[in-house]
């Protein structure tokens, strides 16, 4: 599955703006980038975020990053290339040449990117696979051996800032700490044995762990783990006790998080990926926008809200053009006109959709003939577009069988708010939504609504 939920920003920051920041809330990164191998983007710790940097023609750049979440990740098309660490009123000078690979990073937060670069290529201890196959005694002593070995390298850099090592600490502490409290889950998935529980008094060092540390949260991805993990629980009692709909219940537990950071944070990341996909999607947004106070995620989240408003039921489908027919020709959304369209988009590198793909031809044989139309439009890569012609070709794939123009970035698939697959949508015969997440083939609820339409 792709990673989903990616934003392009025009803006020249991250937005993240909350009031615990510094009146200075971002850092200048500036350097050199040579023999790209694809497009330079910087990745929010979570992936939500992508911000393309843009090149001049000697490669050169110069931008700034908020710096709310102070961690990012670089990459080179789709080539990791390093971690970036950076704090307000930072300065970050990198250089790059993708042909050899090597990164040189200068500047006012050089020392702590130069730190983070070789803790990720250190091996701590050694054995680090299975731990989570282990009985409790043994996993204990791993998890404690990882923590006592990374804190001793983080002792024998002495050039750190004070403000640095105070982080990093954290981020050892609570590493060590959601170990403790991934390993029933992880354990009994390993196992096998989904009837696995910790004993007694294995979880107690998390009695008093603090779910409101804004700086801890901006770096740590080990505590932005448990803080989520606990917010998913108690959405989970919060359903099951008030029969509230999991959706909303998630939006009013994170609002009832203290820091504001770390509220805002869970708000955006949340309204960002899900409100596509709550059937109350007015509720969904108002209860976002009472909560959250950060402006410019209010803004991105407004935007996303106005276009999933123009796929409500009988608004004009938006349109693809010219897409290549794998049985010849071309074809546009308008040739379907006077029949419904069931549309699937799919691509061959995703498990999902295959799985679909027996029930969908279940469902085009019960309504052959029927006033509807079957539209399978890829949207793989141009590399493997010969594949998507194989594939077609060999599972005798039926139907209307289409390649988008620009995978991802195809209109059609931006218009419709598409940042998961499979997806299934439904236009009527004047070209009109009926449903813009329509049912999969596999479920009975499908053909409960061509039914209710008399198809």
């Amino acid at each position: 599955m792709r990673k989903i939920l990616i934003i392009t920003l025009l803006t020249t920051c991250f937005a993240c703006n909350t009031k615990e920041e510094s009146v200075v809330n971002y850092a200048i990164i500036t350097g050199k980038v040579t023999n790209a191998q694809g497009k330079i983007n910087i990745y929010s710790p979570d992936g939500v975020i992508s911000k393309l940097v843009v090149l001049a023609e000697d490669g050169s750049f110069t931008d700034t990053l908020k710096t709310g979440l102070n961690t990012y990740s670089l990459f080179d098309g789709n080539r990791p290339v390093t971690s970036l660490y950076v704090k307000p009123g930072s300065t970050l000078n990198l250089s790059y040449d993708g042909k050899t690979g090597k990164v040189v990073l200068t500047g006012s937060a050089s020392k702590e990117n130069s730190y983070i670069r070789e803790r990720k290529r250190k091996k701590f201890i050694d054995d680090a696979t299975g731990w989570y196959e282990l009985d409790e005694t043994e996993f204990n002593v791993k998890n404690k051996a990882y923590k006592t070995a990374r804190l001793a390298f983080l002792e024998s850099h002495k050039e750190l800032p004070e403000d640095f090592i105070a982080l990093e600490k954290k981020d050892i502490t609570y590493g060590y700490l959601s170990s403790l409290h991934s390993y029933e889950t992880v354990h009994a998935l390993k196992t096998k044995n989904k009837d696995f529980k910790v004993s007694d008094g294995f979880l107690d060092e998390l009695k008093d762990f603090d779910h409101n540390d804004p700086n801890a949260y901006s770096y740590s991805w080990a505590y932005r783990y448990v803080v989520k993990d606990r917010i998913k629980n108690q959405v989970k009692d919060m359903v099951a006790t008030d029969s509230i709909n999991q959706y909303i219940a998630y939006l009013k537990i994170a609002s009832a998080v203290e820091s504001e950071t770390i509220k805002n944070d869970l708000l955006f990341q949340y309204a960002y990926k899900r409100i596509g996909y709550t059937n109350d999607i007015d509720t969904f947004y108002k209860v976002f926008k009472e909560n959250s106070t950060d402006v410019a995620n209010n803004e991105l989240i407004a935007d996303k809200y106005d276009k999933l408003t123009k796929l409500s039921k009988g608004r004009p489908s938006p349109k693809f053009h010219d897409y290549e027919n794998h049985a010849g020709g071309t074809m546009s959304l308008d040739d379907l006109k006077e029949k419904y369209v069931y549309i699937d988009v799919w691509a061959t590198w995703c498990g999902p959709c295959k799985k679909e793909i027996p029930f969908l031809k279940e469902v085009e044989k019960k309504y052959h003939g029927k006033n509807i139309a079957f539209v399978s439009l890829s949207i793989d890569k141009e590399k493997d577009h010969e594949k998507w012609r194989n594939m077609v070709t060999e599972k005798e794939l039926g139907g209307i069988q289409l390649f988008a123009d620009k995978d991802w970035e195809s209109q059609f698939v931006k218009d419709y708010e598409i940042q998961g697959i499979p997806r299934f949508i439904l236009i009527d015969p004047s070209g009109n939504i009926v449903d813009f997440k329509a049912p999969r083939p596999s479920s009975p609820e499908l053909i409960d609504l061509f039914n209710e339409l008399n198809i």
